[in-house]
């Protein structure tokens, strides 16, 4: 049911209080009502710990040629794709792709501040104790993700760039807005399905062994994030009223939308044309040019585009329908898409990680994975 605060709760484990009503935490009939939903995906943070300040686990020290290698496959760069290619040396062409790296990684860096933000300001509204605790070990999860990109970032770098307009406005929305729905569709759905399309992304196609364990050590945890997020949409989507899914649904589009054609465009890069002479305003013209719906449907087939991985993250939580699958079907068969299975892009990759963590980590214990963290409780 919808509250008069805007909260859609039809389950219990995700009632809200009030940000500053602290004295309903210490309601001491709440502590014993505790959802069982989260208890797996809290019992297996310990099989995929990981210190980003300890060299057993990655060693930012480790060197690359920036002036001279590309730090990804040069194919997965979305200008050179386009006239802007003709422009460029070889030289300037690593300067691009290694610069757009740059950009992607700071994008994810603010994510993950983003990401540690609001699940932390979960912890001061949800009221199921179950729910609260899972929360705050994504908290805990998500500053280490600061702290590794911040790592990596250093080290190739020196510091990030600025986040851009289009993700920094839904970051700041999704961070202060007091829905829980919102948070969970934002943060746990669209921004985490967007990540793990993109540490997919840069796990297949980088060359730089360093960036490489960066994503897959990061995966490890977000996988479980992503796990949340579905519990959530399992519990709450098919109990929704119409206009309840209406407005979940409809909201998920456009937020689509505003990444989709804005995430990386020109206009939010331009220091990075200024670098090697182009004019950020012809760079866009030679998108516009190149980038057809037709290229961006050919650009989803791949598993581990960014947005593929979100709309399947979407389908899969059934917060797209019939309703609005049109919209969508414009870049990506739906069709084929519902047809695959439930494990998603980069699973495989954060299993194989926490079998490393488990190792590392002295764990011999059984081990629960990911397909069986479900919300069937």
């Amino acid at each position: 049911m919808t509250s008069k605060d805007g909260n859609i709760t039809v389950d219990t484990a995700y009632e809200a209080v009030d940000p500053r009503d602290f004295p309903a935490m210490m309601d001491v009939e709440r502590y014993g009502n505790r959802s069982t939903a989260f208890d797996k995906i809290i019992s297996a943070t310990h099989d995929h710990f990981w210190d980003p300040l300890d060299t057993k686990y990655i060693d930012f020290s480790l060197p690359f040629d920036m002036e001279n290698e590309y730090l990804i496959e040069p194919s997965q760069n979305m200008e050179l794709k386009t006239a802007v290619a003709d422009k460029l040396d070889e030289k300037q062409k690593i300067q691009l792709v290694n610069m757009n790296v740059h950009w992607s990684l700071s994008s994810i860096l603010h994510g993950e501040q983003g990401a540690l933000a609001l699940s932390a300001s979960l912890c001061h509204i949800l009221k199921d104790p179950g729910a609260q605790e899972y929360a705050a070990n994504q908290t805990r999860e998500e500053a280490r993700h600061v702290t590794g990109f911040t790592n990596y970032i250093k080290a190739r770098w020196g510091k990030p760039v600025q986040v851009g307009p289009a993700l920094g406005d839904l970051l700041t929305e999704l961070v202060l807005s007091p829905l829980v729905w919102k948070k969970l569709v934002g943060m746990q759905m669209l921004v985490e399905g967007l990540a793990m399309g993109a540490f997919a992304t840069f796990y297949k196609f980088s060359r730089d062994p360093l960036m490489v364990k960066v994503m897959q050590l990061t995966m490890t945890d977000e996988a479980f994030h992503h796990k949340f997020g579905k519990i959530w949409a399992d519990r709450t989507i098919p109990k929704l009223s119409e206009s309840e899914r209406n407005q979940i649904e409809d909201w998920a589009w456009e937020v689509f939308q505003v990444l989709l054609y804005n995430l990386g465009s020109p206009e939010q890069k331009k220091w990075m044309y200024e670098r090697i002479g182009l004019d950020w305003q012809w760079v866009q013209s030679a998108f516009m040019e190149a980038m057809t719906d037709s290229n961006i449907r050919e650009d989803m087939q791949e598993s581990t585009n960014i947005f593929r991985v979100l709309i399947k993250t979407l389908l899969k939580a059934g917060i797209i329908t019939e309703r609005t699958s049109g919209n969508y079907a414009a870049f990506i068969d739906m069709k084929e898409l519902y047809g695959e299975g439930d494990r998603m892009v980069g699973d495989d990759i954060a299993e194989e990680g926490i079998k490393f963590l488990r190792k590392l980590n002295g764990n011999n214990g059984a081990y629960m994975s990911l397909d069986s963290m479900t919300a069937a409780e």
